[in-house]
């Protein structure tokens, strides 16, 4: 029989107060995609990171390719065949693509020779980047491209790949696939995290399952259902979404030919953006990243006020020229899509976060006389981490120290338990599991229920349907025409992403009989 690619036995690792992975054990064979299953918080990130050698087990053993290993880190594990896609990114924001790429790369290539491979590998597999742009300049999506290139440069015997769907279009998972299933026939093993499960069912041929750090299944997935995925999970199947029919009311947001000029060289114009949001209903906005998402969120949550006056407005007033903190006063929350750095500080504790965005309550009861009183600040930190089911180490925990799933539960859960008028957020469930995914959803549909005004900027169709009364579609910095959720489907929205939507306007004017003409114009 063929020797196991990848074998761990007993693997155990604890930090304080926690333990990530007790007595874990684990066998890939060659040419295997392996799933490795569990809710958010369960221990997968940690077990991959000890088979790259960025984190060291406490017990256990790590058998590479027949033979015992003792992986220090991620260098030597590299140089023995094993690359690793992280969910969050380890690059640097300062330097260019390629710069970035060089640095885990051999010595002996010159960047020139490293640039060329990665726009050759970049073409082959579908994941274009431009090698000389800085990290900083690339939405989450492109970043997530560098990772998956980077890793496919060293040519890899294992290749672990954690969450690397969770901002990538369907078209674009697509492409993926195709480039994982030719690398698993040709030997390539593949270690996948994934919270969706109809991925796990189409890719991988053997999945484990962990929960709360311990192994609790073994299967081939392809025989399973979502349902019994699910169960095996987190120990029942994810609650069901309840829908109602919007009770639209009065327009909360009011965006009107929003006309903003890039930043920086890479950046996306935007290119007259009208919007619409109404209390009482969700507006989502579909798009490949990298086509002025960014931008525009930048522009609606007060980071970007260049905006002309009377573009943007909140309510009656215009809030186009507004900060942050001015439209928080006007009733907007915002959750941006990058969670570490923007929506938490990473050494500050969940409590202290919570004064990012709800400071200017100077009259709330955690403050006195301008002085925080910590112990009502920790009680509420405490209220959101029950409520939304956060798994931490308590309201002192630090951001860094939650896995990305309960540390997007927490930023979610405080800015909707701030109770605001319009709520808009992107990436809602970038990387949660199923069971925390529905219970945002849920949460989401509950605040436009009771009348708030939500936009949902999201790569994911799934969840856009889900949630959506009227969907968007943004491309090269234009927005497409609102469409009610019925009359949209995913052959359409996918067609939109390019930016075909002028195409079937036109079309459709075309199509219309001389009767449907008012004064020489189309009705």
């Amino acid at each position: 029989m063929t020797s196991p690619r990848l074998h761990l036995a007993g693997i155990t690792k604890s930090y304080p107060g926690v333990v990530a992975n007790r007595d874990v054990s684990l066998t890939v064979m060659p040419g295997e995609t392996h799933a490795v299953l569990g809710e958010n918080g369960a221990g997968k990130s940690t077990l991959m990171k000890i088979i790259y050698g960025a984190v060291k087990p406490d017990a256990g053993t790590v058998v590479f390719n027949g033979r015992p290993v003792l992986i220090r880190n991620p260098q030597e594990a590299r140089a023995s065949g094993i690359s690793m896609v992280f969910q969050h990114f380890s690059l640097f924001d300062t330097i260019t693509v390629a710069e970035n790429v060089w640095l885990g790369l051999s010595k002996r290539l010159s960047l020139a020779e490293v640039t060329h491979s990665i726009a050759a590998k970049a073409s082959e597999y579908g994941l274009d980047i431009d090698p000389s742009r800085p990290v900083h300049t690339l939405s989450v999506g492109e970043m997530q491209r560098v990772e998956i290139i980077r890793a496919l440069l060293t040519n890899p015997q294992l290749l672990i790949l954690d969450e690397p769907t969770s901002v990538l279009t369907p078209q674009a998972v697509g492409k993926l696939f195709v480039v994982l299933k030719k690398l698993a026939s040709e030997g390539c093993s593949i270690l996948y995290i994934s919270h969706k499960l109809h991925e796990i069912r189409e890719l991988c041929n053997a999945c484990t399952v962990l929960r709360a750090g311990q192994v609790t299944g073994v299967c081939n997935p392809a025989l399973e259902t979502n349902a019994s995925l699910s169960k095996m999970m987190i120990g029942a199947e994810p609650p069901l979404l309840t829908r109602r029919a919007p009770k639209v009311g009065v327009p909360v947001l009011q965006v009107q030919d929003l006309t903003l000029a890039r930043e920086d060289q890479f950046g996306v114009d935007l290119d007259g953006i009208t919007l619409e949001v109404r209390a009482g209903e969700v507006v989502g906005i579909a798009g490949v990243s990298g086509n002025g998402q960014k931008e525009l969120l930048y522009a609606l949550s007060g980071e970007d006020v260049r905006s002309s006056p009377g573009s943007i407005r909140i309510g009656e007033v215009d809030a186009s020229r507004l900060h942050p903190g001015g439209r928080r006063k006007l009733g907007l929350h915002f959750v941006p899509e990058e969670r570490l750095g923007r929506g938490a500080v990473p050494t500050l504790g969940l409590a202290h976060n919570l004064l990012l965005t709800r400071h200017e309550a100077i009259s709330s009861p955690r403050f006195a006389g301008g002085w925080i009183k910590v112990r009502q600040l920790e009680t509420h930190a405490a209220h959101i981490i029950k409520r939304f089911n956060v798994k931490a180490g308590g309201p002192r925990a630090a951001a860094r120290s939650l896995s990305g799933g309960n540390l997007q539960k927490f930023i979610v859960g405080r800015e909707i338990d701030a109770q605001p008028t319009l709520f808009i957020v992107s990436q809602p469930t970038w990387g949660v599991d199923v069971g925390a995914a529905a219970q945002i959803r849920g949460e989401i549909l509950a605040l436009r229920d009771a009348g708030c005004a939500v936009l949902v900027v999201s790569e994911e169709l799934d969840e856009l349907f889900e949630l959506s009364d009227r969907l968007h579609v943004i491309a090269r910095g234009r927005l497409s025409p609102a469409v009610p959720i019925g009359d949209a489907s995913v052959a359409k929205i996918g067609a939109w992403m390019s930016g075909l939507w002028h195409e079937e306007v036109q079309e459709h004017l075309a199509s219309l009989a001389p009767t449907d003409l008012v004064g020489g114009q189309h009705a």
